[in-house]
């Protein structure tokens, strides 16, 4: 996960030494066309897992082969190269993005195969729910995603031992955490574990939805309402960005979110705001939900759940089987089996409501639970804004999170002033 930025000015500018060093890796280049390269981000031990799973059933399908194209760090990191390779004419043969506007100009300038055909051949819009991410997908009526998982940033993972080795009882919610802050620190447990601006920009996420709630959220993301993002309700969120910064550690800086969540793991921590992604880190320590660690969804607050998540593209290419293997791979992806075994393994919830997952933890039945709801939903940050508006809020977060001298009224006038040049 993470933000964007001005991704493709930044992708467009980027050497072609970087296609160069990746070229051993692609698929066009490939003595063997069923060769299919998939760029991803997934490169931390719950999501590597859950990577295993879709090359293993990718190859046992027989004759084309997975070839792994792992890009370390957060997607910050992956997707100017991902941009890059596919604007440079060296495109692999499929690669992650998120649900919302990441590819817009890529689709928009005829680089994305277009999966129509496939999609109503399978009859995907009779499974694939909530209706929002065929429509992420969707561009003047054609369909040029997979819509892989569901993913949500609106989570709180808690140590409830952490909180009782500091002699108080784990937090219900936002504000027995704040509350609670104080303990943890005179015991060295650091109350709000985080790191990297996009993770900051997760956190001003989370809060708007549980604090300002779902009406704030949608004036502010979806309206671009300047005079929300000005009013009373949007200052409670950032007061509460403002007790944020006062929870984390002074070491948050370039901290992988995965670190983060270890620090919880181990008791260095007491909370996380982060995705549910961060659940596969549990389960591939061997933690069980409900005894080891906690969740609390919309920081026990407003349980909504916005609608993000991993989508799979897959670039334009000129030879006849590759591209037979890439709609292979996108009928695999939808699959009931591959939606059980893969959303398990990476903690994310599946996009179709007609599968089995009595193996999933307390957690993720919770998250199941509130999506039945369609008022609990809310579309992610994603969905909503460009690419350079989801990058200007989240340098602006990181610069609130890294200056303790910026102030609530600081923070809240210069983010209106994006809101209002947003499109």
């Amino acid at each position: 996960m993470g933000g964007d930025g001005m991704l493709l000015q930044r992708a467009k500018t980027l050497t072609a030494s970087v296609c160069l060093a990746m070229t051993a890796l692609t698929m066009a280049g490939s003595a063997s066309a069923a060769n299919l390269e998939v760029t991803h981000w997934w490169t931390s031990g719950g999501e590597a897992a859950a990577v295993k799973v879709l090359a293993e059933k990718f190859d046992a399908l027989g004759g084309d082969k997975w070839v792994d194209g792992a890009i370390a760090g957060s997607g910050s990191t992956a997707r100017p190269i991902i941009i890059s390779r596919i604007l440079g004419g060296n495109p692999m043969g499929a690669t992650q993005l998120n649900h919302g506007r990441q590819a817009e100009e890529l689709v928009q300038g005829g680089l994305m195969m277009d999966l129509t055909e496939l999609a109503e051949k399978e009859g995907w819009a009779d499974f694939i729910r909530p209706k929002s991410l065929l429509e992420s997908c969707t561009f003047e009526g054609r369909l040029y995603c997979v819509p892989l998982n569901i993913h949500s940033w609106e989570w709180m993972w808690v140590n409830p031992q952490a909180f009782r080795d500091a002699g108080t009882e784990p937090p219900k919610n936002w504000n027995d955490l704040v509350a609670a802050a104080p303990k943890l620190k005179e015991k060295n447990i650091v109350p709000l574990a985080t790191g990297d601006g996009w993770q900051v920009n997760g956190i001003l996420t989370v809060l708007t939805t549980a604090i300002g709630g779902k009406d704030l959220y949608l004036k502010v993301n979806k309206d671009k309402d300047a005079d929300a993002a000005r009013g009373p309700e949007m200052k409670k969120v950032f007061e509460a960005l403002a007790q944020a910064r006062e929870l984390a550690d002074k070491g948050y800086v370039g901290r992988s979110w995965n670190e983060a969540t270890n620090m919880v793991l181990t008791g260095r921590a007491g909370t996380q705001i982060m995705g549910d992604w961060a659940q596969g880190e549990f389960g591939t320590a061997g933690k069980v939900a409900g005894k080891d660690y906690d969740c609390l969804p919309g920081l026990g607050v407003h349980p909504y759940l916005d609608t993000g998540g991993d989508a799979i593209y897959f670039p334009k290419n000129k030879d006849p089987e590759v591209t037979k293997a890439q709609l292979k791979l996108a009928s695999m992806l939808v699959s009931k089996d591959t939606q059980v075994a893969f959303n398990l393994a990476k903690g994310s919830l599946p996009i179709r409501g007609d599968v089995d997952l009595e193996a999933a933890s307390t957690c993720m039945r919770a998250g199941i639970e509130i999506l039945k709801n369609p008022d609990n939903i809310v579309p992610s940050v994603e969905q909503l804004r460009a690419p350079d508006t989801q990058g200007q809020i989240e340098s602006l977060a990181a610069e609130f999170f890294s200056n303790p001298d910026m102030t609530v009224d600081d923070i809240q006038e210069r983010f209106a002033e994006i809101i209002e040049q947003a499109q």
